[in-house]
């Protein structure tokens, strides 16, 4: 029997981002509707679960595109202008997906800091969640086309052959700037500086706060330290920015990466334990000199240990896989 491999994978987690926020949608109009703020919690939560998932659901797409054009010459009965418009509305989806992920994770920090969330956060919310829903049913119904010609309407029947799936698209466009090959030489070397700046300030609000709670500077209470918590996003976005310019460059020295595998499923795990600690309230109730409970510890532990396992395979990927 043929071996699991990615474009397996991007086939078993392309309906979640569809259907999990489509479903977050539904839960967070009825919290509009009836006015619950308990309810309008688990939206947002579902919000960033799923634009979580969507990570690597988004990047084994291009995975599949390699499984279904070797070599990137795609087979007489596969379009490649339909998977180029397919990959398009992915990344418009995807980021307005992440967008709405960032501000539902700020609306959990906004609730731990003063109970209630701003107003305006919560229509930001709702209208990044609609268009998301919207443009990723886009990208589904043209991703359901590349296979499935009966599904095709007789414009997109009509599309003129193209020699192989290097075609013209945005994303593709976007690559091509970030790899150099339009002469921005510059680009690549400076993302890996701002990728790089924004690692340290992750990381080291990760060991302030985590290590707080498994047992250091006990003078300090937890709470006194979430103001931090923002700052160690703008870490994360720094890095998710300047990561996605690197996989749009050059996509199959990723992919093709099981290091870079391990990565992305340390990040999807340490987003997870991030959720934890946004949602548990006795890690927010460890004061000065207080001790943390065993399972917040082992949380706290657990996030170190995933943030340098990022840290570490993501400094590697030129060493390990042999796929640089």
């Amino acid at each position: 029997m043929e071996s699991l491999n990615l474009a397996h994978a991007h086939l078993l987690l392309n309906h979640l981002p569809t259907i999990g926020f489509t479903i977050a949608l539904c839960v967070y109009l009825a919290a509009l509707f009836v006015k619950s703020d308990s309810l309008r919690k688990v939206g947002v939560v579902l919000f960033f679960l799923v634009a979580l998932m969507a990570i690597p659901t988004y990047m084994t797409g291009a995975a599949a595109e390699r499984a279904l054009c070797p070599e990137m010459k795609c087979p007489p009965e596969i379009n490649p202008q339909l998977i180029r418009t397919h990959e398009d509305l992915a990344l418009l989806a995807f980021f307005f997906m992440e967008l709405t992920g960032f501000f539902s994770w700020l609306a959990l920090w906004q609730l731990r800091k003063s109970s209630q969330i701003a107003g305006w956060n919560w229509s930001v919310v709702l209208v990044l969640s609609v268009v998301s829903v919207g443009v990723m049913a886009l990208a589904a119904s043209e991703g359901s086309e590349i296979r499935h010609p009966e599904l095709r309407s007789a414009a997109e029947e009509s599309l003129p052959a193209i020699e192989n799936s290097e075609s013209t698209g945005y994303a593709k466009s976007i690559g091509a700037v970030v790899a150099g090959n339009t002469g921005v030489a510059w680009l690549w070397p400076a993302a890996e500086a701002v990728h790089f700046v924004g690692l340290c300030i992750l990381f080291i609000v990760v060991l302030i706060v985590d290590l707080r709670l498994i047992g250091m500077a006990k003078g300090l209470s937890y709470k006194a330290l979430y103001q931090l918590l923002p700052l160690g996003m703008l870490g994360f976005v720094l890095n998710f920015i300047t990561g996605m310019l690197f996989f749009l460059g050059a996509p199959g020295q990723y992919v093709n990466n099981v290091e870079f595998h391990r990565k992305v499923l340390m990040i999807v795990l340490a987003g997870i334990n991030v959720l934890y600690f946004m949602l548990v309230d006795e890690t927010w109730a460890v004061g000065p000199d207080d001790e943390a409970p065993l399972r917040t510890k082992v949380a706290a532990a657990s996030a170190i240990v995933l943030w340098i396992g990022v840290l570490y395979y993501g400094h590697m990927l030129p060493f390990l896989g042999n796929a640089f």
